[in-house]
């Protein structure tokens, strides 16, 4: 059994109890974490309050000094971390590498170059001085889609702002920030700054979000947790950032290049096995051209080969868990049973063992469906017809959801005015590519502030005046 991370030091935890830890390609245990109680928080938490007046007072550049060798050490160990995070919850090993791995080094090397250059004094208004402080003790409560990066997100920019912070990773994937624990702990990062303790989110997330010394709480997952997560902080009237849930629309207008429009929608809805908050997962195009697109997405979908995340073929790794699995299976099944049209895919197991579900692609999707309206969170992909562009807009802001989005147009001008419709906290214009330092958040049910670049640093900073 693993320990815990608390004021510098690995300790057991105060419960016997563990949580196996399974390979959702070969359904094997592979390790074991402590199930965190409330008195393991409380100790967390205690360290974290203790270290903050300190770490508060360090010079921004120097915690740019110990986030930058965090960052470097994390590049360099980058393939043995991805090979963990394939094993743990089931991404291609490319994918684990570049996306997973990489990418997160990149955001922590971000937030170390924003403590030395942001302006954290504010600048003059009238006779007042305006500062930028930071929140405090951060209690930070990451999802097991993308293990690293997630907790990289708050992590990153809650040090960089001077807070100190208690992780709960997901207990479904959590050795990822095991790896990041030890490297923060390498780098330097004096005791109590960093805590990690490991659990179940009723458990050790709740006791997080309720305790009365953590000064703010960053959380991303469900949209259903993330209302349970805002309930316990409101009771202590602190901040909460909520990254929560999708239903993302590729929107396609008729002068777009449909093939690449096409083949780039499929992607971004099959990524991570479907397993991404802001997944296109709703291709909404021109009843003229509906039967071309349909086609187009079938033969996309047969280039996703299901297989082991280390195999290098494999560009469809399993489903994260047996339960998720079967919550996938079970909105195939409701799609067909609302009269969606299923062209490829479905509930069949393309493998023995392994939770895996073929990627699969509906026609025939009306607005109001079931697997129109809510997440589903695998490798299922809705195509829904449109006759005009304000019916294409309405479409597309007509779910709960306003993470993100897509709009593919002849001209970037056209797509540009398209997107400015769109009730969605980010857009790729005809491919655009994700942005490490743009904000990413969302709109309505999507979530409340804003995680990357200084954006996403800004959330964990305090604003005061001094009148003078």
């Amino acid at each position: 059994m693993r320990h815990l991370y608390v004021n510098g030091a690995w300790a057991p935890s105060a419960s016997d109890e563990g949580i196996d830890v399974v390979n959702p390609a070969t359904e094997e245990v592979i390790d074991r974490v402590p199930a965190g109680s409330p008195d393991d928080v409380e100790a967390a938490v205690a360290a974290a309050r203790a270290a903050f007046p300190s770490w508060a007072a360090t010079a921004p550049a120097e915690r740019g000094k110990i986030l930058a060798t965090a960052a470097e050490m994390l590049s360099e160990r980058a393939d043995p971390i991805a090979r963990v995070i394939a094993a743990d919850m089931g991404a291609p090993y490319g994918l684990a590498l570049k996306v997973q791995t990489l990418m997160p080094a990149g955001v922590l090397s971000s937030y170390a170059r924003l403590a030395e250059t942001y302006d954290f004094e504010g600048g003059r208004v009238g006779n007042s001085r305006v500062l930028k402080e930071p929140v405090g003790v951060v209690g930070a409560i990451t999802p097991w889609n993308y293990p690293l990066h997630q907790v990289v997100c708050k992590v990153g920019a809650a040090l960089a702002a001077g807070c100190t912070v208690v992780l709960k990773p997901s207990e479904v994937a959590p050795l990822a920030a095991y790896e990041l624990a030890g490297i923060l702990e390498e780098a330097g990062l004096p005791p109590g700054v960093f805590n990690m303790v490991s659990g179940r989110g009723p458990v050790v997330g709740e006791a997080i979000a309720a305790h009365p010394e953590v000064d703010m709480v960053s959380f991303t997952g469900s949209t259903r947790a993330g209302r349970r997560v805002a309930a316990l902080a409101a009771e202590g009237v602190k901040r909460v950032a909520l990254e929560l849930g999708g239903k993302s629309a590729n929107v396609i207008l008729p002068d777009a290049d449909l093939v690449a429009a096409v083949k780039v929608g499929v992607g971004a809805a099959f990524v991570n096995s479907g397993q991404t908050c802001s997944a296109l997962t709703r291709m909404i195009v021109h009843r003229d051209q509906y039967d071309e697109v349909v086609a187009l997405a079938v033969e996309a979908a047969a280039k996703y080969t299901v297989g082991d995340p280390f195999d290098e073929g494999t560009r469809l790794g399993p489903l994260v868990s047996a339960a998720q699995r079967e919550r996938v299976v079970r909105y195939i099944n409701r799609g067909e049973e609302e009269g969606a049209r299923l062209v490829t895919g479905g509930t069949e197991r393309p493998l023995e063992r392994g939770y895996y579900v073929l990627p699969t692609v509906f026609a025939g999707v009306a607005p109001g469906m079931t697997i129109e309206q809510e997440e589903i969170f695998g490798p299922v992909l809705s195509i829904i017809p449109y006759t005009g562009e304000d019916e294409a807009v309405e479409i597309a802001n007509g779910t709960p959801y306003g993470l993100s989005g897509a709009v593919w147009a002849g001209t970037e001008e056209r797509a540009v005015a398209l997107a400015r419709r769109l009730r969605t906290g980010q857009v790729s214009i005809n491919g655009g590519q994700f942005n490490p330092m743009a904000p990413f958040g969302g709109y309505k049910q999507s979530g409340i502030g804003r995680e990357l670049g200084e954006y996403g640093l800004e959330e964990f900073l305090e604003i005061k005046s001094l009148q003078l």
